[in-house]
């Protein structure tokens, strides 16, 4: 039943976004539905990973896995890495339009930084904190 209404509340956010794109706080709290889902499938605590979006990456496997299950839930990964495609109608659909192309020139410069790793934890982890340290201004993470 939840992934139902987080599927919904997805379709209604990218309806939403695309005419009008949401604030940072619409799409915080859309991806928060996303982190209630990950948090236990990766035996995570709120001390673990309430301060990614604030630059604190615990290089922890589970902290890893979780950040990897936000991305995957958010509909961003292709064969097991990020997909700068994916990511781009993502960006587009649900981001507030000051934050879209700071977002893309962020991921434009992090999405080969998967590059160097074999697994999608790591992958995913990694490509994401180049995010936050590219730009952290624009950086929203639930």
């Amino acid at each position: 039943m939840q992934i139902n209404q987080l599927l919904g509340l997805l379709v209604i956010a990218t309806c939403v976004g695309i005419s009008h794109g949401m604030s940072r706080a619409q799409v915080k709290k859309t991806m928060s539905l996303v982190k209630n889902q990950c948090m236990p499938k990766n035996s995570v605590t709120e001390d673990q990973v309430g301060k990614i979006e604030e630059g604190v990456f615990l290089e922890d496997r589970n902290v890893m896995c979780y950040v990897a299950c936000i991305y995957k839930n958010l509909q961003v990964v292709k064969n097991d890495k990020l997909d700068m495609g994916l990511i781009t109608k993502q960006i587009d659909a649900l981001y507030p339009p000051e934050l879209k192309e700071p977002v893309k020139k962020a991921v434009s410069l992090c999405i080969h930084s998967q590059d160097n790793y074999n697994d999608l934890c790591e992958k995913v982890f990694h490509a994401s904190k180049c995010l936050y340290e590219k730009d952290p201004a624009s950086f929203i993470f639930p």
